[in-house]
């Protein structure tokens, strides 16, 4: 299979169609091989407009939801990036292309070392793999210019929003109360309050951690 067609392929029919335009946005996506960083039975799928599953419940996020998301986040090369859930490493090795430092935050043990481990065959020696719980984020490296959220969350922990620098924003799918479809909602730190817009319809799997509360009954 010829990878670097099919990626290019994706771009024009899935991406600009779809109001994915910067440029430096674009770039990045044409430099990192998706398939590498998905299951050796996965690979042929990469470049399909659907969310791949990695195993231990987890996905790699379809890519026009996660081009709109990185769009919204306004990067350029002097930003500090957080990725929570991270997984096997490809949305933030992306990002790693646009900006200054990625931080990705993964919990799941195979996952972090398929992502330490395509990143540094790679070269992309601006992204880190770091440990910890998804909700709490990743204060001590913080703040960020930006936070990309990799799932869908039933709602926005503050931890998150709070480890925004000024004027930095965060970028999410949100399913309040388990909805099948959710929102690309962007949020950004103005003044030290938190500001929510929401850009458009999208359906993706719960981040692991990020589900709905179970409701409460007699």
């Amino acid at each position: 299979m010829d990878y670097a067609l099919a990626r290019q392929n994706m771009i024009e029919s899935q991406l600009r169609t779809n109001k994915i335009t910067q440029d430096a946005l674009l770039d990045a996506i044409r430099r990192v091989p998706r398939e590498q960083f998905l299951p050796l039975n996965k690979q042929k799928y990469a470049y399909l407009d659907e969310d791949i599953p990695l195993g231990a419940g987890r996905y790699e996020t379809e890519p026009m939801v996660l081009a709109t998301m990185i769009q919204a986040l306004k990067l350029d090369a002097d930003d500090d990036v957080l990725v929570v859930g991270a997984a096997a490493g490809y949305s933030a090795a992306v990002i790693g292309q646009i900006a200054r430092s990625v931080f990705a935050l993964e919990n799941e043990p195979d996952l972090a070392a398929r992502a330490s481990d395509q990143l540094t065959q790679f070269a992309f020696d601006n992204v880190v793999v770091v440990d910890g719980p998804l909700t709490e984020g990743r204060a001590d490296q913080g703040p960020y210019d930006g936070i990309l959220v990799n799932g869908a969350v039933a709602e926005m922990p503050t931890a998150l929003t709070a480890q925004l620098k000024e004027g930095g924003r965060l970028a999410a799918v949100v399913r309040p109360g388990g909805d099948t479809i959710g929102t690309i909602r962007v949020f950004e730190n103005i003044g030290g309050s938190i500001a929510e817009r929401t850009l458009c319809d999208a359906s993706v799997p719960f981040l692991k951690g990020f589900e709905p509360k179970p409701a409460f009954t007699f």
